[in-house]
């Protein structure tokens, strides 16, 4: 007897180490197909599996338990207790198939089922012996969850679909977690004969008798059917009529996860499904029109800006478009972001106690070595209040705030919210930069974006759920609301015509953006809750002159955020870090001796720029003539102070003729025209080199003669290598006709002082 217990143990323990010594299956190993979901884990995107199947792997925990019930009641219902192989089936069977005279039942378990799967062989006893040790050798490896879940991602549906994720996703377009009874009862169907059974041509009717079959015996069993309604409601259930196709949505990004985390079997993104469906509807509503003028790209962001997640990306308009690059995910594809960062130059002057809103700034020609920017109109204001500036998106006032505020600073202040496309090395960028003169991607232009609507917060951006921690403080809660406001404004030039009559979302604050060259639109604004970006253009940097932020990107913007009825309907009150500052009425800066008419503005108490009002000055006036008079024509004259405006040389000549009226000087007193002053030369400048165009008469590359003078009354003569030209007001300029080689350009006022420089005319 000992013998005999002996050799069982030694058997078993044999078995044991063939067990784990011969290896399982390799379609076991087989990675199955990647699925993307959405937020919620439902399926945006099912790629193929690496053997070009439908298969989903398969978690227990996410199949409907009733239809596992079904199921092991349908198949093997002692799978939790058998080794692999179920004596009671086998004597069962064996005995209803001697009564019978024929094959009419089965003894194979879920596991041994599991084994053919993997590895089919042709229905010989042999084959049943193989199954059988191989079903054994399974339960000695796997414990019974993954033998269940494996057999439910191998189990056929027909065709080259497989498991009962892909089968549910097929056959009634949603997962396996929440099933009715007809559909449980269809599930169960098809795998028993999918090649006569998945729908088809002439596949319907015996589709429906074998699910109704398998209808009756579950009732009559009493499992998943709670009474006789419920098995009539299920039998007048029709059944497809074919496979539909898999999902496929936010193929971009659905794309770009998968290789970059190649190996996970089901990757959950921040999307929402729903909200991904709404963007790529509108998109499509407009992609033909655009088309029509020549821009054959686009990219939608939609961020939810109090997390930082994404929740709709559309990466172009038709991904499996061949013909203009359909498959690149320009949402992550680096641009020239046009005009859309004055925003933050704008609020980072705010934050540096540079520049409030309501300050006049400066608007008129420069030159920054050989850059010379200028406004998308080509004219200049001479001065315009900041927030007008930004309203009107001009260029002049942006490039010099943000020589002010620092380029460096600047760009540091972009890389550390999340921009990622910069070039790391020094001197790379310019002050161009303020109006497009560097790259970004949509997806990092709506991360910044959503930092103005989250009151200066940065959340970052994030494809897929995110828990994370505090977000950081990027700007004052004051300078985002500021900036805010300045975009808020509806009576402006990117205001698009269409939507003027209301029909767009209450209160957004928004931005096109229209880069150099005409290659890329952009519109950017925040709800509620949503900062949507918008770009437009081609992939392979083909220019349109349709393509202006407000005229194609605008009224795609608006009509997204319009869908996700994003509006904001209550405005935020200001900022507690927000106060009341006393400012010049006129000038909007500082107060300072000379100011006489003030108001209140809201500036970041914490940074209250200290320069006081430079354009209001204090001159003598004679009382009698109501005259100015100076220190050296004064003697003998009652005088009082008076608050005048003096504008600089430089501005002068662009300013209005209200802002030249408004507080001018006083004509100086007779006898006071004497006084001495100096003249300058402001244009062209030392060292500047005058380059001559190719083919184009000279006569039309006049250079013009541009001068000041300390008296703005004075008048300057000007000549160029002796020859006189002409004379003009101070503010005035005269013309000169280049010719190549060095030239002595001289300017003269009435007392015959003068001021010369050297210029240098080339050859184009």
């Amino acid at each position: 007897m000992a013998g005999l217990g002996a050799s069982i143990a030694l058997a078993l323990g044999l078995g044991w180490a063939l067990a784990w010594w011969i290896p399982l299956p390799e379609r076991l190993t087989e990675a199955g197909s990647p699925v993307v979901t959405d937020q919620s884990g439902e399926v945006l995107h099912v790629f193929l599996a690496a053997d070009d199947r439908w298969r989903i792997p398969v978690d227990l925990d996410r199949v409907d338990p009733r239809y596992v019930e079904a199921l092991l009641a349908l198949e093997d219902e002692r799978f939790w207790w058998h080794p692999g192989v179920d004596p009671a089936a086998i004597a069962r069977a064996a005995g209803s198939n001697l009564m019978a005279g024929r094959r009419v039942s089965g003894a194979s378990t879920l596991t041994m089922q599991l084994v053919r799967l993997v590895e089919p062989r042709p229905r010989t006893w042999t084959s049943k012996a193989v199954e059988a040790l191989r079903a054994m050798q399974l339960e000695v490896r796997l414990s019974k969850r993954q033998i269940l879940e494996a057999y439910l991602s191998f189990v056929p549906y027909g065709g080259n679909v497989e498991g009962v994720e892909s089968g549910a996703l097929g056959l009634l377009g949603h997962e396996a977690d929440a099933l009715t009874d007809a559909e449980i009862a269809l599930l169960l169907a098809i795998p028993q004969a999918p090649s006569s059974r998945s729908p088809g041509s002439g596949r319907s009717e015996v589709l429906k008798a074998a699910r109704d079959d398998i209808a009756r015996r579950l009732h009559a069993g009493g499992v998943v059917f709670g009474g006789e309604d419920a098995l009539v409601d299920t039998l007048s259930q029709p059944v497809p009529q074919a496979m539909r196709p898999m999902r496929r949505e936010a193929p971009h990004l659905a794309v770009s996860l998968t290789r970059r985390r190649s190996g996970d079997a089901r990757l959950q993104t921040s999307l929402d499904r729903g909200v991904q469906r709404l963007v790529e509807r509108v998109a499509a509503g407009h992609r033909e029109t655009l088309a029509a003028l020549g821009i054959h790209n686009g990219a939608v962001v939609v961020l939810e800006h109090a997390t930082g997640e994404a929740r709709a990306l559309l990466g172009s308009f038709d991904f499996w478009d061949p013909d203009h690059g359909g498959q690149i995910a320009a949402f992550d594809v680096p641009r020239s972001p046009g005009s859309t960062l004055k925003p933050f130059i704008y609020a980072l002057g705010i934050d540096g106690g540079l520049v409030l809103p309501e300050m006049l700034v400066s608007d008129v020609p420069v030159r920054y070595g050989t850059y010379a920017p200028e406004n998308y109109d080509g004219g200049f204001d001479g001065v315009v209040p900041l927030e007008e500036a930004l309203s009107r998106s001009l260029n002049v006032p942006f490039v010099t705030l943000l020589g002010e505020v620092g380029l460096e600073r600047g760009l540091g202040w972009l890389r550390a919210n999340g921009v990622r496309s910069l070039n790391n090395t020094p001197g790379h960028y310019g002050l161009s930069a303020a109006i497009g003169g560097l790259e970004l991607t949509p997806l990092e232009l709506a991360g910044l974006y959503s930092v103005l609507a989250s009151d200066g917060r940065w959340h970052g951006v994030h494809l897929e759920p995110h828990v994370g921690g505090e977000p950081r403080q990027s700007l004052s809660p004051g300078a985002a609301w500021l900036t805010r406001r300045a975009l808020m404004l509806r009576d402006r030039p990117d205001f698009p015509g269409r939507v003027a009559s209301g029909a767009m979302p209450r209160n957004l604050h928004w931005k096109t953006g229209t880069s150099f060259g005409n290659r890329d639109a952009w519109a950017v604004g925040s709800g509620q809750r949503f900062t949507v970006a918008v770009w437009l253009g081609n992939v392979d940097n083909t220019s349109s002159h349709h393509l202006v932020g407000a005229e194609a990107a605008g009224p795609l913007l608006f009509d997204v955020l319009e869908a996700l009825r994003d509006e904001v309907r209550v405005v935020p009150d200001a900022p507690s870090d927000l106060s009341s500052v006393e400012v010049c009425a006129l000038t909007g800066w500082p107060v300072g001796p000379a100011c006489t008419e003030r108001r209140s503005v809201l500036a970041v108490t914490s940074h209250v720029p200290v320069t006081v009002d430079p354009y209001h000055q204090l001159v003598e006036v004679d009382v009698a003539s109501g005259r100015r008079v100076l220190p050296g024509c004064r003697a003998g004259l009652k005088t009082h102070e008076e608050s005048v405006v003096v504008w600089p040389v430089a501005v002068r000549r662009w300013l209005s003729d209200s802002h030249m009226t408004a507080h001018a000087p006083p004509a100086l007193a007779p006898g006071c025209e004497a006084v001495t002053g100096r003249p300058r030369i402001v244009s062209p400048e030392a060292d500047e080199v005058v380059l001559l165009i190719p083919g184009l008469p000279r006569e039309e590359q006049e250079v013009a003669l541009e001068g000041s003078h300390s008296h703005a009354s004075a008048l300057l003569s000007w000549f160029v290598d002796g020859d006189f030209l002409g004379t003009a007001p101070a503010d005035g300029r005269v013309w000169w006709t280049p010719s190549e080689g060095e030239h002595e350009v001289v300017v003269t006022d009435d007392q015959g002082i003068s001021d010369t420089l050297i210029l240098r005319v080339r050859g184009g």
